[in-house]
């Protein structure tokens, strides 16, 4: 889970070890478990300014909201404070929109409503916006939390309205600005994959399911190019002839249906 989370992108983490009253509050364990999860959490990528270890117990309250009597040793933060303490990542504003279908709904006396997240740009009221199946249309109306808006940025899930047939925009688009660089589907594209509990070896024609952003689409390894070390990306070997468990490389992937897929560098989300 720490890998996972660190290569979708999650850079800061509160470790909250809990149950401490079952071992009476013993800070030679906290700092035992501490020393063994942040090694663990440093070889993943996360760095140690970034990681706060929080000793609690989620039955007796300690250390959640208010600071503990029974761990005098402890001085940091309570788990609450520490979640209030994480820094704000910059939100994509200028970048192109980007926001990918979740589901589609016919409402009576509103038309089509798409709904899903803005993870880059700003979608704005009377925009003319473009859809992944080529759909066009102009966005009649935006909402949120049950609000009518002008407007939405990044990390807000919306709901907003056009005149297009259901049937041509599904779960799984992606919609985006039709003047300003509208997304598109890929043919092919080249990933970096990490092999995680799979009992064999990984081969060329191997044909997983990709969950990407909303999608959730077949997906054939048409060309392993290199095997990479998990960390560091530093190269292994050209042209592998499989994969296996714990190790990573990179891949040439084939969607079996259309499927939006963005550089990681521009559009880490999807």
């Amino acid at each position: 889970h720490a890998l996972l989370a660190y290569t979708m992108g999650v850079k800061q983490a509160v470790v909250a070890i809990n149950k401490m009253d079952t071992i009476e509050y013993d800070q030679n364990r906290f700092d035992e478990i501490v020393e063994n999860v942040g090694d663990h959490l440093a070889k993943v990528g996360f760095k140690p300014d970034n990681l706060k270890f929080i000793p609690i117990s989620g039955f007796d309250g300690d250390n959640m909201i208010e600071q503990s009597e029974n761990t005098p040793w402890y001085k940091g933060p309570t788990l609450t404070e520490a979640l209030d303490q994480f820094r704000v990542p910059k939100r994509p504003l200028k970048k192109p929109l980007r926001i990918p279908i979740q589901d589609v709904y016919q409402i009576g006396g509103i038309g089509t409503v798409p709904v899903g997240r803005v993870e880059t740009g700003t979608l704005q009221k009377g925009m003319d916006v473009k859809f992944t199946s080529g759909a066009t249309a102009d966005v009649k109306s935006i909402e949120a939390h049950h609000s009518k808006l002008e407007e939405a940025g990044p990390g807000l899930n919306v709901g907003f309205s056009v005149k297009v047939a259901s049937k041509l925009i599904k779960k799984g688009q992606v919609c985006g600005d039709l003047n300003d660089e509208p997304p598109r589907d890929a043919e092919k594209f080249t990933a970096h994959v990490v092999v995680m509990n799979h009992p064999g070896e990984i081969k060329e024609g191997y044909q997983p399911v990709l969950d990407i952003h909303t999608a959730h689409i077949s997906t054939k390894f048409e060309t392993l190019l290199s095997k990479n070390e998990v960390r560091s990306g530093k190269l292994i070997e050209e042209s592998p002839k499989y994969l296996k468990n714990g190790e990573s490389g990179k891949v040439v992937m084939v969607p079996t249906k259309p499927l939006c897929v963005e550089e990681f560098s521009k559009y880490s989300p999807l």
